[in-house]
């Protein structure tokens, strides 16, 4: 199945600015995290503390000079987050399924733009395009999506850190299901992957950054398994 990938002009000039610089707005090489991917709502949601906490993340990771992988949607949080990034000056990838790219009202104005044939290539391509992920709020595809890097992780294919952004409380019933198939022994002790638990926006990226500095590139501990409980 063959991919489009479209780049836009309107930000050409900016992003050859930015091939170039090499470190963070703090002055510090950025050899570890480049890109992050953010799982969040289509939709805005009913709680504005919803839409803050994706213009804050999105402000810091342009910032810190980390890309943002995400959906590639124009609405809800996704849009409050991809403009954030541009507003910033940082660099966005969406990846998007063509049938999607009306419903989610694609956001054209990024650095790349990816229109893939279905679900399956989006998901693949924003797992290998990016060194961490971030859940915000959502609804069933941006849990659907968590849970795939978390069922990933627990069966060992990546060692990337995963960030539950639990933005006034809004993952404590997936949570509190997390600890119920536990205690029901379905979820062994020995297989239990520990998203990083953020209750503020501020606090994604030196979660992201302490996980992935604590493990070595070769050592064989998951930057996904933190002592923190569900």
């Amino acid at each position: 199945m063959q991919q489009k990938t479209h780049k836009t002009n309107a930000r050409s000039d900016r992003t050859t600015a930015k091939t170039d610089r090499p470190k963070t707005a703090r002055g510090t090489r950025q050899t570890r995290v480049r890109n992050i991917c953010v799982y969040c709502g289509s939709n805005i949601g009913t709680n504005p503390a919803y839409a803050a906490a994706a213009r804050t993340l999105g402000r810091a990771m342009a910032k810190a000079g980390i890309g943002l992988v995400y959906g590639g949607g124009g609405l809800g949080l996704m849009g409050e987050l991809a403009r954030a990034v541009l507003a910033g000056g940082g660099r966005v990838t969406g990846i998007i399924p063509a049938f999607l790219s009306e419903r989610e009202r694609m956001l054209r104005d990024v650095d790349e733009l990816i229109v893939v044939e279905d679900m399956h290539q989006r998901k693949k391509l924003m797992f290998d395009k990016s060194d961490a992920f971030v859940a915000l709020p959502g609804g069933i595809g941006t849990l659907e999506e968590l849970v795939e890097q978390l069922t990933w992780a627990q069966l060992g294919r990546h060692k990337k850190p995963i960030v539950l952004a639990d933005i006034d409380g809004f993952w404590e019933p997936l949570r509190a299901l997390f600890r119920h198939m536990s205690e029901e022994a379905f979820i062994r002790p020995d297989m239990a992957v520990q998203p990083i638990i953020v209750t503020r926006a501020e606090d994604v990226l030196p979660a992201i950054q302490a996980a992935a500095a604590a493990v070595p590139d070769r050592a064989e501990p998951d930057p996904a398994l933190v002592s923190q409980k569900f």
